[in-house]
Order: structure tokens, then C-alpha cells, then sequence
């Protein structure tokens, strides 16, 4: 067992999560598909699909840090920050694989790691989205910004595309678009786990602005659009 130090300012789950890593962090509200081949997961997979509650069918994701492994690197190959997804839908084959559906729920804290078994269980706590009145605000900022950086990625000037019908695409609430643009972004792991992990709405939407220029400006002045691919989007295997 893996032990970090972490403020106890959230709920602790009694039962350990089961934990699948990515290259990639997951943010909650995002469908993934994932192609489950590993035999300690098909068995993760069997386990919750045998739970009648499908808000309960919750497994970890969490994301690797690059260059390091579990199995030599324990906790320290995680970042500390990820997000349970709940399984939705699942198709099981002759030989055992499952295709499934899940969708990402609500963000976590890693505790302690146990690693002394193929499948990967930690003890976590729930992180709560903490927001303020003035969010909006700073949410309306980060929408236009937004917008102008999706027109760059379009090959289009950004400022001649920011309308209110573009922005009525977007989601209103603070929190839920602060995701969406964590989500979307083309950006490299670290800077995505930063998102994910700061500790209050404003804070990621103040990230994401500067990102968001920083983002947009270069693709402006270089011509060229970023190679990183977009996360969730592709079917991942395990």
C-alpha cells in the first residue's frame, strides 16, 4: 500500500475504487468509449455490471504521468487528481472482450494506492466543485475566447465568428463549460491535469482563458494547427 498526504477537506469512499490509468485525464460530463481485452478488467467490468444500481457501476480513471509505470514508479507514476466514470452501456463478445460506454462523473483525490494486485485500487476522496456568483462572468469571458479558438482550429479569423448563435451551443453553467473547454482543448497532458485539477470553477476558468489565448495566438502567428489529438474521442483499450 501507497500513502500520499492530501487536505481533509473531502468525503473519504469507504471502499476502495478500482482504478483503470490513461495516457490521458478524463473530464467528468465526457463519454468514452473504452475496448476492454485484459482479463483484470473484463473481471472489473463482469463486477459492476452485476450491480443493480448503475449510478454504482464507478471505476477510476487517472492518468500516468509519461515516462513511468506503476510497477516501478507506484503512486508516483499517477497523477494525484482524476475522475470515476460510470459504465452506461456494455457489449460483451464470444471470447470474453467487452466494448463499453461510460461517461465521466465526478473528480477524486488519490489517498492510498494498492498495487499489490493486477488490478489497481485506491482509496479516494470525492472532490467538490466549489463556484461562486461571479462565475458567470468569468464563464462569459472564457466563451468568447472559446469560440475564437475553435474558429483558429477551423482554418477562420477568430474575431469575425463570435455570434450569439455559436454561443448558444455552449453551456451556460460555469462548471459544466469549464470542462467542456478542458476537454476540447488540443493540449499536452500536464497542462490538461492542471485543469482538472484546480480546486474551484473560477480557478479553471482563469486557467483556460490564458490557455485559450496562448492557444489561439500561436496557431495565428505559426499557421499551423497543434498535432495532439483531442481525448475521448478514438475507442481506447486497455
Amino acid at each position: 500500500m501507497r500513502r500520499i498526504t492530501v487536505l481533509p477537506y473531502a468525503a473519504v469512499v469507504a471502499s476502495p475504487l478500482p482504478l483503470f490509468p490513461l495516457n490521458t485525464p478524463l473530464v467528468p460530463g465526457l463519454v468514452l468509449p473504452l475496448h476492454i481485452f485484459e482479463h483484470r478488467y473484463r473481471d472489473l467490468v463482469a463486477e459492476l455490471l452485476s450491480i443493480d444500481d448503475e449510478e454504482s457501476r464507478e471505476f477510476g480513471i487517472v492518468a500516468l504521468r509519461d515516462g513511468r509505470t506503476v510497477e516501478q514508479d507506484g503512486i508516483d507514476a499517477l497523477y494525484p487528481v482524476g475522475t470515476a466514470t460510470v459504465i452506461r452501456q456494455a457489449e460483451q463478445f464470444d471470447d470474453g472482450r467487452y466494448d463499453i460506454v461510460t461517461t465521466g462523473s465526478r473528480r477524486f483525490r488519490l489517498l492510498d494506492l494498492d498495487d499489490r494486485h493486477p488490478l489497481l485500487r485506491a482509496q479516494v476522496e470525492f472532490l467538490d466543485d466549489v463556484t461562486d456568483p461571479a462565475d458567470g462572468l468569468l464563464a462569459a469571458d472564457v466563451m468568447r475566447s472559446f469560440l475564437r479558438y475553435r474558429a483558429a482550429l477551423g482554418g477562420q479569423v477568430p474575431d469575425s465568428v463570435v455570434d450569439d448563435d455559436e454561443q448558444d451551443d455552449l453551456p451556460e453553467d460555469p462548471t459544466v463549460l469549464s470542462y467542456l473547454v478542458t476537454a476540447a482543448m488540443v493540449l499536452p497532458t500536464d497542462e490538461r491535469q492542471g485543469l482538472l485539477a484546480s480546486s474551484t470553477t473560477a480557478e479553471r476558468l482563469l486557467r483556460a482563458r490564458g490557455l485559450l489565448s496562448r492557444e489561439t495566438a500561436l496557431i495565428a502567428a505559426l499557421s499551423a494547427l497543434p498535432s495532439l489529438d483531442i481525448p475521448g474521442l478514438p475507442p481506447s483499450v486497455n
